[in-house]
């Protein structure tokens, strides 16, 4: 599945490029990542991520292919696999840095492959999911930059301002989150969430896109049912 998403972050593109390849300072703004170890250009970690009632934890590896500073363009290759199961998840992401108004336009295109139950959401779903996550991230990202105490903080109050996309099979997603533009005060930073719940992410639309089908399918066993019992009598 190929993936473009885009989101700016409130910092000129020289201070987003060390933030954003400073990987210790944002795994924490991804929900549900956990950092092991860092070694050079190879990256160790964890992903738990939560379908309803099941919980999936991913573990894995990336590595820093591309990273050109003058162009702005940085491609990491990363792939996991469930700890207590067969599925997997393997992506190819490339970044792009692009300076504006003393803000920093960031363009994300992603190939993924992901096997196993969060596979059976469907591309569009799945699209749903990636474009509203990244804009979690930028959102938790703008928030630590404005802090300037390195934690993410989810606020309380949505206001649109980072833009996030998504395309996949021709169709195209969009989600907006808060960016600070200024430190303000605030009460002490949330803890982040421990697993990343994709129904939570997904909201009541992609809910919605999700239970139709199984909705028609229950009404068709059922249907069925009734049918053999008309026969049998």
């Amino acid at each position: 599945m190929e993936l473009e998403h885009s989101f700016t972050v409130p910092v000129p593109v020289d201070q987003a490029w060390d933030v954003l390849l400073d990987v210790e300072r944002v795994a924490p703004c991804m929900p549900g990542a956990t950092l092991d170890s860092v070694d050079g250009d190879e990256i160790k970690g964890r992903m738990k991520v939560k379908v309803g009632p099941i919980s999936i934890t991913y573990a894995g590896t990336a590595r820093f292919t591309e990273r050109n500073r003058d162009a702005g363009v940085v491609t990491l290759e990363g792939a996991g696999k469930e700890t207590r199961g067969s599925g997997t998840a393997a992506a190819t992401i490339r970044s792009e840095l692009h300076g504006q108004d003393g803000q920093t336009e960031v363009t994300v295109h992603t190939s993924l492959n992901v096997t196993g139950r969060p596979a059976q959401f469907g591309r569009g779903v799945m699209a749903d999911i990636s474009a509203k996550l990244i804009g979690i991230f930028a959102n938790n990202l703008a928030e630590m930059l404005a802090t300037g105490d390195g934690s993410a903080v989810e606020p309380a109050v949505p206001e649109p301002a980072v833009q996030a996309t998504a395309q996949a099979n021709g169709a195209t997603t969009a989600t907006s989150v808060p960016a600070s533009t200024a430190p303000a005060p605030a009460p002490a930073p949330a803890p982040a969430e421990d697993s990343l719940n994709l129904l939570k992410v997904a909201g009541l639309p992609v809910l919605k896109r999700i239970a139709a089908p199984a909705g028609a399918l229950l009404a068709a066993l059922g249907a069925v049912l009734i049918w053999r019992r008309r026969r049998r009598r």
